[in-house]
Protein backbone atom coordinates (compact mmCIF):
# COMPACT_ATOMS: atom_id res chain seq x y z
CA UNK A 1 0.00 0.00 0.00
CA UNK A 2 1.51 3.08 -0.95
CA UNK A 3 1.16 6.52 0.84
CA UNK A 4 -0.58 9.69 -0.60
CA UNK A 5 2.74 11.30 -1.73
CA UNK A 6 3.87 8.16 -4.17
CA UNK A 7 0.35 8.15 -6.03
CA UNK A 8 0.89 9.13 -9.48
CA UNK A 9 -1.70 10.59 -11.90
CA UNK A 10 -3.95 7.59 -13.84
CA UNK A 11 -3.77 5.40 -10.99
CA UNK A 12 -6.01 3.45 -9.65
CA UNK A 13 -7.21 3.54 -5.91
CA UNK A 14 -9.84 1.97 -3.90
CA UNK A 15 -11.67 4.89 -1.86
CA UNK A 16 -14.62 3.70 0.34
CA UNK A 17 -15.47 0.40 -1.59
CA UNK A 18 -15.49 2.51 -4.95
CA UNK A 19 -12.52 2.32 -7.56
CA UNK A 20 -11.23 5.71 -8.57
CA UNK A 21 -8.62 7.20 -11.11
CA UNK A 22 -6.38 9.96 -10.62
CA UNK A 23 -6.93 12.35 -13.07
CA UNK A 24 -4.96 15.36 -11.34
CA UNK A 25 -2.58 15.43 -8.33
CA UNK A 26 -2.42 18.92 -6.53
CA UNK A 27 0.23 19.26 -3.55
CA UNK A 28 -0.35 21.94 -1.22
CA UNK A 29 2.19 22.84 1.56
CA UNK A 30 0.68 24.55 4.60
CA UNK A 31 2.39 27.80 5.87
CA UNK A 32 4.29 27.04 9.15
CA UNK A 33 6.46 24.91 10.38
CA UNK A 34 4.69 21.68 11.75
CA UNK A 35 2.01 21.46 8.65
CA UNK A 36 2.21 18.16 6.74
CA UNK A 37 1.73 18.37 2.89
CA UNK A 38 -1.85 17.62 1.64
CA UNK A 39 -2.07 15.91 -1.87
CA UNK A 40 -5.66 16.97 -3.19
CA UNK A 41 -6.72 14.29 -5.71
CA UNK A 42 -9.07 14.91 -8.41
CA UNK A 43 -10.82 11.25 -8.46
CA UNK A 44 -13.24 9.71 -11.45
CA UNK A 45 -15.00 6.68 -10.49
CA UNK A 46 -14.45 3.65 -12.88
CA UNK A 47 -17.80 2.97 -14.75
CA UNK A 48 -19.99 5.68 -13.63
CA UNK A 49 -17.40 8.50 -14.50
CA UNK A 50 -18.59 10.68 -11.43
CA UNK A 51 -16.25 12.84 -9.91
CA UNK A 52 -14.74 13.25 -6.48
CA UNK A 53 -12.57 15.72 -5.13
CA UNK A 54 -10.36 14.43 -1.78
CA UNK A 55 -7.28 15.44 0.29
CA UNK A 56 -4.91 13.51 1.56
CA UNK A 57 -1.99 14.08 4.22
CA UNK A 58 1.19 12.88 2.54
CA UNK A 59 1.93 10.10 4.77
CA UNK A 60 -1.70 8.57 4.67
CA UNK A 61 -2.10 4.97 2.98
CA UNK A 62 -4.21 4.34 -0.14
CA UNK A 63 -5.17 1.01 -1.40
CA UNK A 64 -3.96 0.40 -5.18
CA UNK A 65 -6.33 -1.54 -7.49
CA UNK A 66 -4.94 -4.13 -9.72
CA UNK A 67 -4.88 -2.25 -13.47
CA UNK A 68 -3.11 -2.64 -16.86
CA UNK A 69 -2.13 -0.53 -19.96
CA UNK A 70 -2.06 -2.54 -23.35
CA UNK A 71 -0.96 -0.10 -26.49
CA UNK A 72 -3.93 0.16 -28.72
CA UNK A 73 -4.73 2.35 -32.05
CA UNK A 74 -7.61 4.70 -32.37
CA UNK A 75 -9.98 2.81 -34.97
CA UNK A 76 -12.98 5.04 -35.21
CA UNK A 77 -16.31 7.04 -34.02
CA UNK A 78 -19.14 5.41 -33.32
CA UNK A 79 -21.67 8.13 -31.79
CA UNK A 80 -20.33 9.67 -28.55
CA UNK A 81 -17.79 6.54 -28.56
CA UNK A 82 -14.54 6.21 -29.67
CA UNK A 83 -13.26 2.51 -30.52
CA UNK A 84 -9.60 2.03 -29.74
CA UNK A 85 -8.09 -1.23 -30.91
CA UNK A 86 -5.32 -3.36 -29.19
CA UNK A 87 -2.20 -3.57 -31.02
CA UNK A 88 -1.37 -7.40 -29.69
CA UNK A 89 -4.57 -9.25 -30.24
CA UNK A 90 -6.83 -6.77 -32.26
CA UNK A 91 -10.06 -6.43 -29.67
CA UNK A 92 -11.69 -3.66 -29.58
CA UNK A 93 -12.43 -1.41 -26.29
CA UNK A 94 -14.91 1.38 -26.20
CA UNK A 95 -14.93 4.96 -24.36
CA UNK A 96 -17.44 7.36 -23.98
CA UNK A 97 -16.43 10.66 -25.76
CA UNK A 98 -16.93 12.49 -22.01
CA UNK A 99 -14.71 9.69 -20.00
CA UNK A 100 -11.70 11.10 -22.49
CA UNK A 101 -12.75 14.79 -23.11
CA UNK A 102 -8.67 15.49 -22.26
CA UNK A 103 -7.02 13.54 -24.37
CA UNK A 104 -9.51 13.82 -27.97
CA UNK A 105 -7.23 16.70 -29.16
CA UNK A 106 -4.29 15.03 -29.37
CA UNK A 107 -5.80 11.72 -31.04
CA UNK A 108 -6.13 11.32 -34.81
CA UNK A 109 -5.86 8.11 -36.77
CA UNK A 110 -2.22 8.33 -37.20
CA UNK A 111 -1.29 8.88 -33.60
CA UNK A 112 1.30 6.51 -31.95
CA UNK A 113 1.85 5.30 -28.56
CA UNK A 114 -1.57 5.36 -27.35
CA UNK A 115 -1.90 3.27 -24.12
CA UNK A 116 -5.64 2.16 -22.91
CA UNK A 117 -6.03 1.76 -18.71
CA UNK A 118 -7.59 -1.52 -17.91
CA UNK A 119 -9.22 -1.55 -14.49
CA UNK A 120 -10.48 -5.51 -13.89
CA UNK A 121 -10.12 -5.62 -17.50
CA UNK A 122 -13.27 -2.36 -18.25
CA UNK A 123 -11.71 0.77 -20.40
CA UNK A 124 -11.41 3.46 -18.16
CA UNK A 125 -8.76 6.03 -19.88
CA UNK A 126 -6.44 6.66 -22.34
CA UNK A 127 -2.49 7.46 -21.56
CA UNK A 128 -1.21 9.55 -24.20
CA UNK A 129 2.59 9.06 -25.57
CA UNK A 130 4.83 12.57 -24.35
CA UNK A 131 4.12 13.96 -27.58
CA UNK A 132 2.30 13.64 -30.77
CA UNK A 133 2.40 14.96 -34.75
CA UNK A 134 -0.37 16.98 -35.54
CA UNK A 135 -0.84 19.00 -39.05
CA UNK A 136 -1.42 22.38 -38.93
CA UNK A 137 -4.83 23.23 -40.55
CA UNK A 138 -4.84 27.03 -40.28
CA UNK A 139 -2.41 29.67 -39.00
CA UNK A 140 -1.26 33.03 -40.16
CA UNK A 141 1.00 33.02 -43.04
CA UNK A 142 4.97 32.20 -42.59
CA UNK A 143 7.13 35.20 -42.22
CA UNK A 144 10.32 35.26 -43.93
CA UNK A 145 12.96 35.77 -41.75
CA UNK A 146 11.95 35.36 -38.59
CA UNK A 147 13.68 34.44 -35.44
CA UNK A 148 13.39 31.23 -34.48
CA UNK A 149 12.85 32.33 -30.48
CA UNK A 150 11.01 35.78 -30.79
CA UNK A 151 7.08 35.95 -31.26
CA UNK A 152 4.68 33.26 -32.00
CA UNK A 153 0.92 33.15 -33.21
CA UNK A 154 -2.19 31.01 -32.90
CA UNK A 155 -2.22 27.24 -35.25
CA UNK A 156 -5.41 25.55 -35.52
CA UNK A 157 -4.54 21.86 -35.61
CA UNK A 158 -6.77 18.84 -37.52
CA UNK A 159 -8.44 17.86 -34.34
CA UNK A 160 -9.62 21.50 -33.52
CA UNK A 161 -6.62 22.23 -31.02
CA UNK A 162 -5.62 25.61 -31.12
CA UNK A 163 -1.36 26.30 -29.77
CA UNK A 164 0.99 28.97 -29.98
CA UNK A 165 3.62 28.63 -33.16
CA UNK A 166 6.79 30.19 -34.16
CA UNK A 167 6.29 32.90 -36.56
CA UNK A 168 8.21 31.18 -39.00
CA UNK A 169 5.30 27.68 -39.39
CA UNK A 170 3.21 27.57 -42.00
CA UNK A 171 -0.24 26.48 -42.42
CA UNK A 172 0.09 22.72 -43.70
CA UNK A 173 3.23 22.09 -41.86
CA UNK A 174 3.61 18.85 -39.40
CA UNK A 175 4.66 19.55 -35.54
CA UNK A 176 5.28 17.94 -32.45
CA UNK A 177 3.27 18.90 -29.73
CA UNK A 178 3.72 18.15 -25.77
CA UNK A 179 1.01 16.02 -24.25
CA UNK A 180 1.34 17.32 -20.81
CA UNK A 181 2.02 20.66 -21.41
CA UNK A 182 -0.11 21.79 -25.05
CA UNK A 183 3.27 23.11 -26.01
CA UNK A 184 4.66 23.28 -29.27
CA UNK A 185 7.83 21.63 -29.52
CA UNK A 186 8.91 21.21 -33.23
CA UNK A 187 8.52 20.20 -36.80
CA UNK A 188 7.85 16.66 -37.00
CA UNK A 189 10.56 14.21 -38.39
CA UNK A 190 8.94 12.87 -41.03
Amino acid sequence: MPKASEIKKNAAVELNGKTYIVKDINKMTPSGRAGASLYRMRLYEVGTGAKADESFKSDEMLNLVDFHRNKVSFSYVDGDEYVFMDDVDYSSYSLNSETISEELPFITEDTKGLQILLVEEKPVGIELPASVELLITETDPSIKGASASARTKPATLTTGLVIQVPEYIASGEKIKVNTAETKFMGRADS
